[in-house]
């Protein structure tokens, strides 16, 4: 409902909301609105916050579906400066295809995080500081306590 808390994410929804952001995915319309757009590109979802941040919609799956903030939310937040990532994180959960690890791992979270996980590593990532990282995030977002903002219905997707 409009005005309640959100239920915080599970935790690889911040990675993936690091890997947004790294992607330069996250595109700031004005003062309210922004667009993100998902890591295979067939959709973009909007996500809209209150002026001074503390209520927030979007119109992602999970928002939607599981009553749970999003990617898209926390990467907006995140662009917004609500949040301050870890840079060396955001650079390396870029380039990640969120989507088809999703898809590959049954929403498996644990699963996707730790494949993400080890390629980091295999490119120099220390695996525990991505993942403090993330945590650190997810803290932030508790501390924050967002509100919900209106309930809107997911994109469909654009690709066949």
């Amino acid at each position: 409902m409009a005005g309640e808390l959100w239920k915080m994410p599970p935790l690889v929804k911040v990675y993936e909301a690091l890997g947004a952001i790294g992607d330069g995915r996250v595109r700031i319309a004005d003062a309210r609105r922004a667009l993100v757009t998902s890591s295979d590109g067939s959709k973009t979802y909007e996500v809209e916050t209150s002026e001074d941040g503390g209520e927030i919609s979007s119109n992602d799956n999970a928002s939607y579906w599981q009553g749970y903030l999003g990617y898209p939310a926390i990467a907006v937040m995140i662009a917004r400066g609500l949040i301050r990532p870890d840079e060396t994180a955001v650079r390396a959960l870029a380039g990640v295809a969120w989507k088809q690890l999703n898809t590959r791992y049954r929403n498996d979270y644990d699963r996707t995080i730790e494949d993400v996980t080890r390629r980091a590593a295999e490119r120099g990532c220390d695996p525990a500081a991505l993942r403090a990282a993330a945590q650190a995030v997810l803290d932030s977002l508790r501390a924050l306590a967002p509100r919900r903002g209106p309930r809107r219905r997911p994109p469909r997707s654009r690709m066949k």
